[in-house]
């Protein structure tokens, strides 16, 4: 199980659970710095790269904006972990006995905790770290970059979804069993009852 798709604030900041504060804070600035003068360093920018840097200013915002905050910080913590149980504790029982209730009540309990995982620390609080005066002050984020980053976060949160949904139990799908013979003769009297009506 990998858990680097449950998004990893302190990863995307380049530090460890244990950084303080001002490890947070040195990190962001100089990061949202370097990724600002790489963004001015380019003659002109395709959309896919607009959308690439517009999620990067984002999650940098982002994580300085939960993890210097005790409280969001804990919460962000103690949620992620949660998601992270809940996958391995179902898919430990899903392995067992896939068709168990048990196996379908924690498919469920951990299918609503990863959305709400998701919309939270991939959208919610993305573009509320957008408002804040200080990351504002930092990345120069304005109204035009918060509408046009609402789509892009809407898009990549699908994308971790599924991404997360691929390697789950139940994402095995059974080859159908399809009589190919058993069509053509349907589609056959089809076309004949067409025809013998056209004339």
């Amino acid at each position: 199980m990998s858990e680097e798709l449950y998004i990893n604030y302190f990863a995307i900041l380049g530090l460890n659970e244990d950084s303080k504060a001002g490890d947070i804070r040195k990190n962001y600035k100089k990061m949202m710095k370097d990724l600002l003068l790489e963004i001015h360093n380019l003659s002109s920018l395709t959309p896919a790269q607009l959308d690439e840097y517009l999620l990067k200013m984002a999650m940098l915002n982002a994580g300085y904006y939960i993890l210097r905050d005790d409280e969001r910080r804990n919460n962000y913590l103690m949620h992620r972990k949660k998601v992270i149980e809940l996958e391995k504790k179902w898919c430990e029982v899903a392995e067992k006995d896939p068709d168990s209730q048990e196996a379908d009540r924690l498919r469920r309990e951990y299918d609503r905790a990863l959305q709400d995982f998701l919309t939270k620390y991939m959208e919610e609080l993305v573009l509320e770290a957008g408002r804040d005066r200080e990351c504002v002050e930092t990345s120069n984020w304005d109204p035009f970059h918060e509408r046009h980053a609402s789509r892009v976060l809407r898009h990549y949160r699908q994308k971790l979804y599924s991404q997360i949904h691929e390697r789950l139990p139940y994402y095995d799908v059974t080859k159908p069993q399809i009589d190919w013979d058993e069509r053509k003769k349907i589609v056959a009297s089809i076309v004949r009852k067409e025809l013998s009506e056209d004339e």
